[in-house]
Parts: structure tokens; sequence; C-alpha cells
């Protein structure tokens, strides 16, 4: 690790919606949305703040969520993606790594991300200690996502070697 040098890091998580009448509610981007159909998982299932650790994770070369969070911890079963993404942010700033800044896309029909964007946006960033920037988009009815059957999230992390 050379000091000063940028890394850059890639995340990408997918979810399926919770089977109708379900009572899990859907988290996104660190928020509660109420009125929405939630999504399967072990946790959370935030695409978006799992998308950023993963992206987090691979720019300062620690892995992935499931190496860190995975089913084979019980103690995070049901846990939040703030509170994943807080945890993330230390173990990166512990193996000497400032956060310059996480992009995440969410990729699906509903809901639409653009109406609690800055809200999203400050809780995540508030978590990770640096600045994290949201976006939304469809895919045109293609896939999963355009079928409406689950989320999915890009993210792109940048971190400094100290």
């Amino acid at each position: 690790m050379t000091a000063g040098l940028p890394r850059v890091g890639v995340g990408v998580d997918v979810h399926a919606f919770a089977p109708e009448g379900s009572d899990r509610a859907l988290w996104l981007g660190g928020l509660l949305w109420p009125q929405e159909r939630g999504l399967e998982g072990h946790s959370d299932a935030d695409v978006v703040a799992h998308a950023a650790c993963d992206a987090l994770l691979s720019a300062a070369g620690l892995g992935d969520l499931g190496a860190h969070f995975g089913t084979a911890r019980p103690e995070f079963a049901g846990a939040g993606g703030v509170v994943f993404l807080a945890e993330t942010a230390a173990l990166v700033r512990a193996a000497g790594y400032d956060i310059a800044n996480v992009a995440v896309q969410v990729v699906g029909n509903r809901p639409k991300v653009g109406t609690r964007r800055a809200e999203s946006e400050a809780v995540l960033t508030e978590a990770l200690g640096a600045p994290v920037s949201l976006s939304g988009t469809t895919s045109d009815g293609l896939g999963l996502t355009g079928r409406g059957e689950g989320l999915a999230a890009i993210a792109t992390a940048l971190v400094i070697a100290r």
C-alpha cells in the first residue's frame, strides 16, 4: 500500500421482494419505506447499504460482505444496513484507508428513490462518515427488477491509502 494512492471498488447487491402479504418491511438507503413491499434477506436486505459495503471492502482489498457479516454470524440477523455500513467503515479505516466517497445506483421500478434521495444520502453519509450519493434507474421492463420481482444496487467506492 502506497500512501496517497486511490483505490476503487465496485459492489453489487440484489434481493427479491418478500411474498405478497408478508410483514417484511422495506429498508432501502438506510430508510424505512412504509407501504412498500420488503425484500427477503438475512438482515434488512437494504441493497443500497449492502452494495456500498461491498464496494468499500473491494476497494480496500478486504473481501466482501458475506465474508464479514454472512449468515454464519447470527448476531447480524435482521441487522440494519447502516449497521453494516458503520462496521465496514471501521474495517476500511483500520486497514489504513480514508474513505473519499461512495456512489450507489438502485435499479428497480419502485420505490422511486428520488423522492427521498437527500434524506437517504444524509443517513448513509452519517453512518459511513464520508459522502454517499444515491441515484435510481429502471431496467425498462427487463430482468427481475423490470418485472418487479426485486431490487438491485450497484456501488462504486473510492478510498485513499494513508
